[in-house]
């Protein structure tokens, strides 16, 4: 038998349990509508990006940043070693965007705009990309003038290859700020990460992340593989830096500047890209440029070289010194030594060039290395040098 006190209390535990329900549904009311607005703050600042290289196409993010200049910010990672791109704003149907990427792609000559990689940054993973003109609804995303501090909440806009839409929303909390140095596939990293407690998926990177003023606060650029909800992106710091530095220029592919430079090449097993050059009366000579682009800081190289022989043993002190007397006078580059996997030693000459030179200056530079190379063959090497190389140089290749 249940007491007039029992059913009191019980409809007073149920007339609290409801008002906290209440409560919750409004908050989350309020909530969802705060992040809709947000949402559609920045969205008009949010791009599509598409770039080729190697004949692959990459997909990514950027946003907006400069309305006058034209100028949109995403990862190098999303454009790599390509030097121009596509970019889509989205078009929005009663208030809301045309998620579908077929649209787009269906609609590339009107929706599709170039634009041309002005600068990367590798160190921060960001690149910098002009467009050729914006769409009238177009407005340039407001900087945060600080950092976000962890507990605060982030959203951010994306177009995540592991879904059919773009323009994708997602939400989160910062869990901490601080300076990492790691690496990925696009090279080294070190700047200032927020870390957040969000996912980022492929496609999702190079795109706004922002605090619920809507103002730009980091980039979104990698997930951590071995951990759970854990992402990183640039910090606002880091990007405003890389805007107000001297905008170094973008190196063009290996494979474009040999193109423009009249140079027929094939691509060897590993990727880089070697050169025949022949001369009347004398034996070719196989000089080679790497695929990829070294870089320190601001300064990005690529490495030109070529094979004059192997040894079976380890240069002797007489051809040592002489190697070293010659790099002192070569006007470029230097000799070194390698060790194969089969044990004898390759003599190598090698040129590290600027990755920003001119085509011109690229033949020229693997014209000298050529020439030199295969004099060099008379001069340091003994008669029975060489008959190998063909044979080993895959394997320095492959280092």
């Amino acid at each position: 038998m249940t007491s007039t006190k029992q059913i009191a209390t019980s409809h007073g535990f149920r007339s609290i349990f409801c008002t906290f329900a209440v409560a919750a549904t409004l908050l989350t009311t309020e909530e969802a509508r705060a992040n809709n607005e947000i949402y559609k703050k920045a969205l008009p600042s949010t791009v599509w990006v598409l770039a080729k290289t190697d004949g692959e196409t990459s997909s990514g993010t950027g946003v907006l940043v400069d309305l006058e200049k034209k100028l949109i910010v995403t990862n190098f990672h999303v454009v790599g070693e390509a030097r121009a791109a596509v970019i889509f704003f989205p078009v929005l149907k009663d208030g809301n965007p045309i998620v579908s990427r077929q649209h787009y792609l269906d609609n590339v000559k009107s929706l599709g705009i170039r634009g041309r990689i002005l600068s990367v940054d590798r160190k921060r993973d960001l690149a910098l990309i002009e467009l050729d003109k914006l769409p009238v609804d177009s407005t340039a995303i407001p900087l945060a003038a600080a950092t976000i501090s962890p507990g605060e909440n982030v959203q951010s806009i994306g177009n995540p290859g592991s879904t059919d839409a773009l323009w994708a929303f997602t939400s989160g909390t910062v869990r901490s700020v601080y300076q990492k140095t790691f690496r990925t596939g696009a090279g080294e990293h070190d700047f200032k990460v927020v870390e957040t407690q969000a996912p980022i998926n492929s496609g999702d990177s190079g795109g706004p992340v922002v605090n619920d003023k809507g103002e730009l606060v980091a980039i979104a650029q990698a997930i951590a593989p071995n951990a759970r909800l854990v992402s990183y992106s640039v910090d606002i710091s880091e990007v405003k830096e890389f805007l107000a530095s001297p905008w170094k220029p973008a190196p063009l592919p290996a494979s474009d500047l040999l193109t423009r430079a009249d140079l027929k090449f094939t691509v060897h097993k590993t990727g880089h890209l070697e050169v025949e050059f022949e001369e009347k009366d004398v034996e070719k000579q196989n000089v080679f440029v790497t695929k990829d682009v070294e870089y320190f800081e601001k300064a990005d190289v690529r490495k030109v070289w070529s094979l004059a022989g192997t040894l079976k043993a380890a240069p002797n002190l007489d051809l040592t010194l002489r190697m070293l007397e010659q790099n002192a006078r070569t006007k470029l580059g230097a000799w070194m030594t390698e060790r194969s996997e089969t044990g004898e030693y390759m003599l190598i000459y090698c040129v590290k060039l600027d990755a920003t030179a001119s085509p011109e200056a690229l033949k020229s530079t693997m014209e000298y290395v050529a020439k030199l190379t295969r004099t060099a063959k008379k001069d340091l090497l003994p008669k029975e040098a060489g008959t190998t190389a063909s044979q080993t140089l895959d394997s320095w290749l492959t280092q």
